[in-house]
């Protein structure tokens, strides 16, 4: 219980820092959406955009004049937030030892390294939890000037729960990096490398249906705007492979981290 509250109390900075940035991004997007909001003539200006530009962003499978319609495009952009801050918060809050040599010290205390992982994981978890209601709470803040209807709040509903699938991933993914990787400064930024390639091979699956075999290999592909809005519910297929990535990830990094030389 002190491992983990201590790193609560030093994420706190960073979590007010990522929970800024989430409010500053939404509300300049509700600033913007107000110009189209009840108004198809500004949709001209997405006919001089590539079909299949659009097509890759979904841009073309939502009516950007609701309110809906709008959130559907800043789905992308809102898990793109959450995932960086939860593949961040999970490869530093385990190489963070080694970066402030106070691993000397963490490994002395009568606490075996299985407990340590855990406590650490709880507490990126938690801040992963409150910058996703952050992002809940600024999204319902944001849409209240637009007359939002059920199916906008059902559809906020099951993207936030997609949301946590997918920042459940991606921490798995830097914990597992920060507690593998011997070069302890590199472990954030290959975590969002992975996580941005992951990203861009998304847009690619966009760009070409022969492609979309591929949409296993990213989980961004996993919980499509538009399949979410269509069907107001996650698939579980992909529920269950985001849940078992996850445990692997989890598993590889409690075991990589028993067998681990400390650098002091």
């Amino acid at each position: 219980m002190n491992i983990f509250m201590r790193e609560l109390r030093a994420n706190f900075k960073s979590l007010l820092i990522w929970s800024g940035i989430t409010i500053l991004f939404s509300m300049v997007g509700f600033s913007k959406f107000s110009a189209f909001y009840q108004n198809p003539d500004l949709l001209v200006v997405l006919d001089s955009m590539p079909p299949s530009l659009l097509q890759a962003l979904n841009m073309n499978a939502f009516n950007l004049t609701s309110v809906t319609g709008f959130f559907g495009i800043m789905v992308i952009y809102c898990s793109l937030i959450l995932t960086i801050s939860a593949a961040m918060w999970g490869s530093d809050i385990i190489s963070k030892e080694e970066r402030d040599k106070t691993v000397e010290f963490s490994l002395t205390l009568p606490v075996p390294r299985a407990q340590l992982i855990s406590a650490k994981f709880a507490a990126a978890a938690v801040n992963c939890a409150l910058l996703l209601l952050v992002t809940w709470g600024i999204t319902l803040l944001g849409a209240q000037n637009y007359q939002p209807d059920a199916t906008f709040y059902d559809f906020v509903a099951v993207s936030m729960r997609s949301f946590a699938l997918l920042q459940l991933i991606f921490l798995s993914l830097g914990i597992l990096l920060g507690c593998a990787m011997k070069q302890h400064k590199r472990a954030g930024s290959l975590a969002v490398s992975i996580l941005l390639v992951s990203y861009f091979i998304s847009i690619i699956i966009g760009l070409d249906e022969q492609l979309q075999f591929l949409r296993y290999v990213t989980p961004f592909k996993y919980f499509d705007a538009a399949g979410l809005l269509r069907n107001l519910s996650l698939d579980p297929t992909y529920v269950i492979l985001s849940l078992g990535i996850s445990i692997g990830f989890t598993a590889a990094a409690y075991f990589t981290y028993q067998k681990r030389d400390m650098y002091l």
